[in-house]
């Protein structure tokens, strides 16, 4: 796990500028799909579009299976090669999430949490940060072939 390097990306200006509301959302993982396929049209590789909707349903999967309120909102920034995606929830265990991607070898794989290993094999890096009212994962992602994961 990589620390997102904001201070870099906020000199950049965004081509694009997404938000939606995930809160009291019937579907909000399929929200959330569609959000990102929405922002990310004409902007990236159609595999990196699928990639992106993949970390997008993975991280608000995670915020309804491990918080009591479920992700609160989702934001994507879309710049010239990466997209940023912020999902935010209400909880404030940010070392749950961390440990949630520890390294296990292919013979030890659970059935289930693998969720985070996806987004660390498709996102050139990512992070967690504590919010004033609860945490944001924020997932950095290649738009295009030039600018694959490391």
């Amino acid at each position: 796990m990589d620390v997102v390097d904001e201070e870099r990306l906020c000199r950049w200006t965004p081509v694009r500028r997404h938000w939606v509301g995930l809160a009291d959302c019937a579907e909000p993982s399929r929200l959330a799909r569609r959000h990102v396929r929405d922002a990310l049209e004409g902007f990236a590789l159609p595999e990196r579009v699928d990639d992106a909707v993949l970390v997008a349903s993975e991280l608000v999967g995670n915020a309804l299976r491990h918080t009591a309120g479920g992700p609160d909102c989702m934001f994507v920034e879309v710049y010239r090669d990466v997209a940023v995606m912020r999902v935010h929830d209400a909880e404030r265990g940010v070392s749950e999430v961390r440990a949630g991607c520890a390294k296990v070898s292919p013979d030890e794989l659970p059935d289930s949490g693998l969720g985070l290993k996806i987004v660390g094999e498709l996102a050139c890096r990512w992070s967690v940060r504590p919010t004033a009212v609860g945490k944001e994962v924020v997932v950095v992602l290649a738009l295009n072939a030039n600018v694959l994961p490391e």
